[in-house]
Parts: C-alpha cells; sequence; structure tokens
C-alpha cells in the first residue's frame, strides 16, 4: 500500500529564517567566517600584510596533473550544491531559480549587461587593490599558481564561472529575496548582502574586502532595477576569467602587477 505524502508545511519566518542560515552555514557564511580567521591569522603575522600572498587557484596534487585535475574539478563542482539546494527549496515553495532570473530566456540581454558591468568594475577593483596592497592593506594576491598544463586555462575559467554562479544566486538572489519576504528594509537588504560579500573576501586584506563591498551594493541595486541574476553572474565570471587568465599571461612579463 502507497504510503501517504505529509501535507506541505507552511513556510513560516522562523522556518525562512532557519533555511537562510543553513543555505548560508553550507556555503558563503562559512567562508566568511574561514576568511575572517585567515586575516587575523595574517595580521598578526610577523610580515607586513603586502608581503604575504593569497593564492585563489593553487594546485592541489603537484607532479601529478591528472590527479591534480580531478582534484580541481571536483573542488569545482562541490561549491555548487548549495545553489542546487537553493533551487530545490524554491521548488517546494512554488518558485524556481527562474524567478531570481537565473535562467537562459534572455541570453542577448543578460551578456550585453554583463560585458557593460564587467569593463566598469573589473579596471576600478583592480585600481583599488594595487592601491590598497601599495599602502600595505592588502595581501599580494596570486590569481594563479597553476602549473603549466593543457587543462590550466578551462579550469581557471570554470573556477570563475563556479565563483560567480554561487555567489551571485546565494548572495543577490536567493538571499535577497528571503530577507524581503523577512521584512527587511531595502537599506539593511543591500548592508547584509555586501557585507556578506566583503566578509568572505577579507583574507585577501581590507582592500578586497572594501572592493567586494562596493561591488555588493552594486550589484543589489543592479538586481533591484532588473530583478535578473544572469547578467550580474555574466559579469562576475568575465571579471574573474580577465584576473585568472591574465595573471597567466602576464604574470612575470609587466612590472606593475605583483607576483
Amino acid at each position: 500500500m502507497p504510503t501517504q505524502l505529509p501535507a506541505p508545511v507552511r513556510l513560516t519566518r522562523r522556518l525562512m529564517g532557519l533555511e537562510l542560515l543553513i543555505v548560508l552555514g553550507l556555503s558563503l557564511g562559512a567562508s566568511g567566517v574561514s576568511a575572517l580567521i585567515s586575516f587575523i591569522g595574517s595580521l598578526t603575522a610577523p610580515a607586513a600584510l603586502n608581503t604575504q600572498t593569497a593564492t585563489l587557484n593553487g594546485s592541489l596534487a603537484p607532479g601529478r596533473p591528472w590527479l591534480d585535475l580531478s582534484w580541481q574539478l571536483f573542488d569545482i563542482a562541490t561549491p555548487l550544491v548549495p545553489v542546487v539546494l537553493v533551487g530545490y527549496l524554491l521548488l517546494r515553495e512554488g518558485a524556481s531559480l527562474r524567478s531570481l532570473g537565473f535562467d537562459l530566456t534572455r541570453p542577448g540581454w543578460d551578456f550585453g549587461r554583463g560585458v557593460l558591468i564587467a569593463a566598469g568594475i573589473g579596471g576600478s577593483g583592480l585600481l583599488l587593490y594595487l592601491g590598497a596592497r601599495a599602502a600595505g592593506f592588502n595581501l599580494t594576491v596570486i590569481p594563479s599558481s597553476l602549473p603549466d598544463v593543457w587543462w590550466r586555462i578551462p579550469v581557471l575559467i570554470l573556477s570563475a564561472a563556479q565563483n560567480a554562479v554561487v555567489e551571485e544566486v546565494i548572495v543577490i538572489g536567493y538571499m535577497i529575496r528571503r530577507l524581503s519576504m523577512l521584512g527587511w528594509s531595502w537599506p539593511a537588504i543591500v548592508a547584509a548582502s555586501a557585507l556578506l560579500r566583503g566578509s568572505y573576501h577579507l583574507y585577501q586584506g581590507v582592500g578586497g574586502f572594501a572592493g567586494n563591498v562596493v561591488m555588493g551594493v552594486i550589484f543589489c541595486l543592479l538586481y533591484r532595477r532588473w530583478r535578473r541574476v544572469a547578467p550580474l553572474a555574466i559579469a562576475h565570471t568575465l571579471i574573474d576569467t580577465v584576473a585568472f587568465v591574465g595573471y597567466v599571461l602576464l604574470a612575470g612579463h609587466v612590472s606593475w602587477l605583483p607576483t
């Protein structure tokens, strides 16, 4: 005899709050705590901040390229699980990721705006990083120390895309949706989202934190206007791809890029 399914549970404010904390605890909230601990470690180290390094994409099995590739792909795939969880939770309430504007219904529109955002934010972000490092407030960020193997560039692009999808779906689309449903004011939502974005970049130093807070505010305002995560994810992918791949191509060849 088939088991009767239970009646759906009403999504109360308490359940929404717990759900948000669980999703963040499994993803970028935990990353924020980790980054804070890392930053405290850097601050209390004997060396100055700008003489320390933060490597974003490093080898996970040095000298063993196929094993390294396996770990790289695993490391890219596993952070996407909370995004799948968000999609599932939205389905349970009768919505979907499409409700956040994360879909393929407007590819040209999304890509065009993504390119414009990336062009506007990318250059200013680089200048902020270089200035913060020169002032001694930031670590030297090493976007890639992967070995020179055939899969290096594809893995860096996949890593950039993963960062973008996780951050924009969770910190912009999902978090804004849930905080709005919880009755938060718009300024409080923007502050919470932007500060969270800054927090998990704190391992890079004060410049990484401040730059990402500003980026978070801009992305919140654009999402409020467009109600679409897709162009923000495209912009983020392009920004990180240029940073990762550009570092590989330019490091050691130009004097202004710290290595």
